[in-house]
């Protein structure tokens, strides 16, 4: 709910224009990506709490965000639950189904192949982002200033809840690093792709913009933590061997 509330608190505030409004509400209602999981490795975060979360969040995402698009947008454009479940559960649920049917029956070719993955999809993203930017270039020459400064805020306001709600139900610092990131760090591929289907081009930008700064804010966040977990752990060794007298 945080992301979600977030972007409406936003929206509401700064005024921004139905299109832009639904945009970022969009983005704030999808489930984690799965950059949030690199992100809390390299930050020593508790990286199977936040693999737990996106998967989590992943398999509930076909009820939960045409549930809080509704909730949120329905006051700057129409919302269709039906049409966001059909286009969610074939671009999260399909996907997973298929890739494990494919590794029980093709093992082998699936543990040749996987080191490639990655590019893969950093291809797809880029592909996606490239045809958003290219589609919205006027919009962007009037607009792109107000919306980088959206998701900024909306992406450091989450970092900031996640951990401050972690903190709040005494997990441990770990664990608040791991929320943090995941509640920062959204599936903004699915928000782009959704917002051109169901929405305009310019609702797609937000999650576009977000796509790229997410990345670069969740790693220096992520580059932040691990030098001062290393800082720490530098000093405690250093503390045990001083000799007591």
């Amino acid at each position: 709910t945080i992301m979600p509330l977030t972007a409406f608190c936003l929206s509401i505030g700064l005024r921004l224009p139905a299109e832009i409004a639904a945009g970022v509400i969009l983005v704030g209602c999808c489930p984690g990506g799965t950059a949030s999981n690199v992100m809390t490795f390299l930050a020593k975060g508790n990286t199977a709490l936040s693999v737990a979360v996106t998967t989590i969040s992943t398999l509930l995402a076909p009820i939960v965000t045409p549930a809080l698009i509704m909730l949120f947008a329905k006051e700057w454009l129409p919302v269709s639950f039906g049409s966001l479940f059909v286009s969610i559960m074939q671009a999260v649920l399909l996907p997973i189904v298929l890739g494990v049917i494919v590794k029980l029956f093709f093992k082998k070719q699936v543990g040749q192949a996987v080191h490639a993955l990655p590019l893969v999809s950093v291809i797809g993203i880029v592909a996606i982002v490239s045809s958003v930017v290219s589609v919205n270039r006027e919009h962007l020459l009037q607009s792109g200033l107000l919306i980088v400064s959206v998701v900024i805020l909306h992406n450091g306001i989450g970092y900031l809840l996640g951990f401050l709600t972690a903190k709040l139900f005494k997990m441990d610092y770990a664990s608040q690093k791991a929320i943090a990131i995941e509640v920062g760090m959204q599936n903004s591929g699915l928000g782009a792709a959704l917002a051109t289907a169901h929405f305009s081009p310019l609702s797609a930008v937000p999650s576009a913009i977000f796509s790229i700064w997410h990345n670069l804010s969740g790693s220096v966040l992520a580059t932040y933590w691990s030098k001062k977990k290393e800082k720490n752990s530098t000093e405690e060794e250093e503390t045990a061997k001083i000799p007591f007298s």
